[in-house]
């Protein structure tokens, strides 16, 4: 009995999460769905991974949809090699989502023929961590993209004939800006990895024709972050900037608010957005337009502020917008190109926030952590429930971070 329930804890204590893929010109258009079938597995049995995967896809496409959940973007999709041979397990929405073969599956037949059949449902197929051998070289007949793990070596000569066959390239644990022009150079279209979380990545990308605006932006940060900031300032400060503006009236002109009349003044959409929003809003259109790096890391920040504004519901003395705050500011560093000690002593942010983001302190601190362990996958010891509860948080929060940066997108 003891060991039953040990595996159903295990089997029922899995993760998920999503992980950007950019274009070559640094835009969000895809994402990977990411699961562990526990919270400190460093790797799946066969079982476990078909029932991880089996949850994950219930949840992303059956429950929520590809809709609500990311959009209009491609989603790739880890597929066990059980689910490659019974197309009938594959998930709707064929025209949206691309499936990823895993490095462990060899071209044999059976193969062959399964993926010919996935690629006639209209899915693409893409080859992750793709090494070419004698036993994996029948699959580039079926593949639409191959993702190249560049931390392994990488043979031009194998790249070439990709491109030769049309093959589309992703890189994939693309470190640097440098790694990422390199083999965008050589004809890569798609990259993915934490090159875009580097400050000079936001320096080198940011809008031509905006100039260095942090001034700006740290204006109206300061005063979105007092108790009760003035109306009239930050008027002022959001008309200074032309794109803050028009972002800003679209947003509170769609159909997200149903309004009769049309809003088109600052001072008016300020009004009937109410401060929270305006926070939220302000934040996220300015961060928006500062740069493709920012774009791509924005939704990652959007759902962790919401998930920790959604589980501080549940905890005595923490307040939900305090908690929000706290976790959209602690990506700030990131988003802004800036070191976080320098951006926190310039908000007029409680201690209680900068201790939590700085050092983990406090209740805030703990939940940002345990946070952060989730996005990780760093759950060890944590109990079945503790992880569905923050499994049902990321995806109630991931939906509401894609409504927004659906709302911000031009």
């Amino acid at each position: 009995m003891e060991t039953q329930d040990k595996e159903q804890h295990t089997s029922e204590n899995y993760c998920i999460a999503l992980q950007p893929i950019c274009n070559n010109k640094m835009r969000h258009v895809a994402d990977e769905l990411l699961y562990r079938s526990s919270a400190d597995a460093t790797f799946a049995t066969v079982d476990d991974q078909m029932q991880a995967t089996a949850r994950v896809c219930n949840a992303a496409f059956y429950e929520t949809g590809l809709e609500k959940l990311i959009g209009n973007r491609k989603l790739f999709f880890n597929a066990p090699r059980e689910w490659i041979l019974k197309p009938e397990l594959l998930p709707p929405n064929p025209e949206q989502v691309v499936l990823e073969v895993l490095e462990s599956v060899t071209g044999e037949p059976k193969i062959i023929e399964a993926l010919k059949k996935v690629r006639a449902l209209g899915y693409e197929v893409a080859l992750d961590d793709f090494i070419l051998t004698t036993e994996t070289e029948p699959l580039l007949d079926v593949a639409s993209i191959i993702k190249v793990d560049l931390f392994e070596p990488v043979r031009e000569e194998d790249i070439d004939l990709y491109k030769e066959r049309g093959i589309r390239l992703l890189a994939e644990k693309v470190e640097d800006l440098e790694t990422f022009k390199h083999y965008r150079d050589m004809g890569f279209e798609y990259f993915q990895g934490y090159f875009y979380a580097r400050p000079e990545v936001h320096a080198e990308t940011s809008r031509k024709g905006r100039g260095n605006n942090r001034g700006a932006q740290i204006r109206i940060l300061k005063e979105a972050q007092e108790e009760e900031p003035d109306y009239q300032v930050m008027e002022n400060l959001i008309a200074q900037d032309p794109q803050l503006t028009f972002m800003l009236l679209k947003y509170v002109n769609s159909a997200a608010f149903r309004r009769r009349s049309e809003i088109t003044t600052i001072h008016q959409a300020l009004n009937t957005l109410g401060i929270d929003r305006v926070r939220t809003i302000v934040t996220t259109v300015m961060l928006a337009n500062n740069g493709p790096a920012s774009r791509l890391l924005l939704p990652q920040a959007l759902t962790r502020a919401a998930m920790c504004e959604k589980l501080a519901d549940d905890m005595s003395g923490v307040n939900t917008r305090t908690a929000f705050m706290m976790g959209l500011m602690s990506m700030m560093d990131v988003l802004m190109g800036t070191s976080l000690d320098e951006l926190l002593q310039q908000l007029p942010l409680s201690t209680e926030i900068k201790n939590a983001i700085l050092y983990r302190q406090g209740k805030l601190g703990q939940l940002l952590a345990l946070i952060i362990a989730f996005e990780h996958a760093k759950l060890a010891g944590k109990s079945a429930s503790l992880v569905d509860r923050l499994n049902q948080a990321w995806m109630v929060s991931q939906v509401w971070s894609n409504e927004i940066m659906m709302q911000v997108d031009y």
